[in-house]
Formats: structure tokens, C-alpha cells, sequence
């Protein structure tokens, strides 16, 4: 395969980034009034943290092959005014693998089910990534408990022409690839698409780390899941779209203006598809900004 005549970010945005039963388990409590915990969803456990008190919930889900650490400095900036949960997506960080499918639905029923089994109240999900697709997909399955959703670096491309046949062929040759050699291949594409020249080289090293050592069955089978149409479910939304993209890639709106999708961009500049780990203090001030006027 000719690496360079293959943009892996474009074709795995196009299908995946543009995008329950038992009680809660308490585990321990720490001096930071934080609980970590689990719930289960379908018999998967869904890890969690829980911080802080409020009306209003923030639920942050990370993106692809990293999990709910990536999200420790607005858990303690936004503890102290908010409730707070940061939770695994099934397969990723501590929670588990047992189950077959890892599409978009069934990935935002885990959130649903966070937000059901906590009790959630007023609650804006916050996705990174490929949880763009599963946050909004969850804003759907419940109208009346989520308020707003925040997509972090996703929805860069809304109403894009759909992928034409080569592009089809190319990712399924891509998919192919990161099955038989899945770290050099998606080493790569983090290291040549999703930093910029400026993320540090100790938050690259995290980042790939943590890609090296995810569960490739589940990692792959969420790629390979197909196109989660995100045009369609943004207008079913009927709510305000957030964003907070890095400016490391421009964000198209055109498709928002000409879909009459209700948007607000915010931009954290200088970093690469990691902005609330590569500059937390800059990502929380423009998150500030949108939580001011889901407030309004």
C-alpha cells in the first residue's frame, strides 16, 4: 500500500469521526471528591469517574484507541462548578470487550446508560473525536436529558461529497492494513496527520503509547463499522451544534450554513487533535465560552 497516496485521517473521519441494566458500583472515593466506579451496559462494564456537584452535568467521551484520563485537567476545572463524569466508551480504557459490535449506536448506548444509571440531569455531552458521532447519536436517544452536545475537533467536513468508489476500495485496503500490522499503521497516521509541529513530544509519546497497547479487535471493528451519516442527525437534532476544533486543520462550515444547522465554532490554536491535553488552559477558556451560551 503507498502510504502517501492514502490520506487515512480523511478516510476513517468520513466514516467514523464525523461523528442498559445494573446499578452503579462505588469502588473508592479520593480526597477530591471523585468516585471512580463502574456501571453495566448490556453486561459490559462502563467505567467512570464522578466529580463535583451542579444542575448542570458535563459528560466528556474521549475519541479513538485513548480513554477518559485525557480529560483529568477539565474534571478538576470543571469539578469545582459542574458535576462532572468522564467515562470509558465500551472496549477503551477500563472497560470491558465483551460484546460483538462496536458501531456508533452501540457505542452511545454506553453513554445513555451512563446517563440513565447515574441519574444524570441537564446534561452536555462533550465528545473528542470519534465520539463526535457517538455523543450525537446518544443527544438523540435522549432528547429530554441531554441539553447540548460539544464536539472536540470533529464535524470538520459536515456535508462533504460521500466517499466515491476508489475511496471506498482505498479504505477497505486501509482496514486491511491495520489488521495484519496494526501498530505501524496507525502509528503513522497519528504521527504524519494528528500532531502539530508544536505538540510535545512527552504528549506524543503518551498518545502512542496508548495506541500501541489498545484492544486492535475492538480498535478495528469500530473503524470498520461503516458510515454513521452525521448530516441527517444533525438536523434530527434540532439543537445548537458546539465545537471546539483546533485550527491544525480548517474547519469547513459551509455544510452547517447550507444543512441550516444551528453551530457555534470555537478554535484552540496551535496544538493538533489533542487540544485539551496539548493546551488545557486555552481548551477550558473556549469550552467556557460555549457553556456560557448553552446557559443563554
Amino acid at each position: 500500500m503507498h502510504m502517501k497516496k492514502l490520506n487515512l485521517l480523511y478516510l476513517f473521519a468520513a466514516c467514523t469521526l464525523l461523528f442498559a441494566c445494573g446499578d452503579p458500583q462505588r469502588e473508592n472515593k479520593h480526597n477530591n471528591n471523585t468516585v471512580r466506579a463502574h456501571i453495566k451496559n448490556n453486561n459490559i462494564s462502563i467505567a467512570y469517574t464522578d466529580t463535583g456537584k451542579g444542575d448542570t452535568t458535563l459528560l466528556f467521551v474521549h475519541g479513538w484507541a485513548i480513554n477518559k484520563s485525557y480529560w483529568a485537567d477539565q474534571v478538576v476545572y470543571f469539578g469545582k462548578r459542574y458535576r462532572v463524569v468522564a467515562m470509558d466508551m465500551g472496549g477503551f480504557g477500563e472497560s470491558g470487550t465483551n460484546r460483538s459490535k462496536w458501531d456508533t449506536w452501540t457505542l452511545a448506548s454506553d453513554v445513555n446508560a451512563v446517563i440513565d444509571q447515574l441519574k444524570l440531569k441537564n446534561v452536555v455531552l462533550i465528545g473528542h473525536s470519534m465520539a463526535g458521532g457517538v455523543v450525537l447519536q446518544a443527544a438523540i436517544n435522549q432528547p429530554d436529558k441531554v441539553i447540548a452536545i460539544v464536539g472536540v475537533d470533529n464535524f470538520k467536513g459536515v456535508g462533504s461529497p460521500p466517499m466515491s468508489a476508489n475511496d471506498k476500495k482505498d479504505f477497505v485496503t486501509a482496514i486491511n492494513a491495520m489488521k495484519h500490522n496494526f501498530k505501524k499503521i496507525t502509528l503513522e497516521w497519528f504521527n504524519h496527520q494528528l500532531f502539530s509541529k508544536t505538540t510535545p513530544k512527552d504528549i506524543k509519546d503518551r498518545i502512542l503509547n496508548d495506541v500501541a497497547h489498545t484492544d486492535t479487535v475492538v480498535a478495528v471493528a469500530t473503524q470498520e463499522q461503516g458510515i454513521y451519516e452525521e448530516t441527517p442527525n444533525l438536523v434530527k437534532l434540532k439543537k445548537k451544534l458546539y465545537l471546539v476544533n483546533s485550527d491544525y486543520q480548517p474547519t469547513d462550515t459551509t455544510g452547517f450554513v447550507r444543512n441550516k444547522i444551528p453551530f457555534m465554532l470555537t478554535q484552540v490554536h496551535g496544538t493538533g487533535h489533542f487540544p485539551m491535553v496539548e493546551a488545557p488552559k486555552e481548551f477550558n477558556t473556549q469550552l467556557e465560552k460555549v457553556l456560557a451560551d448553552i446557559k443563554r
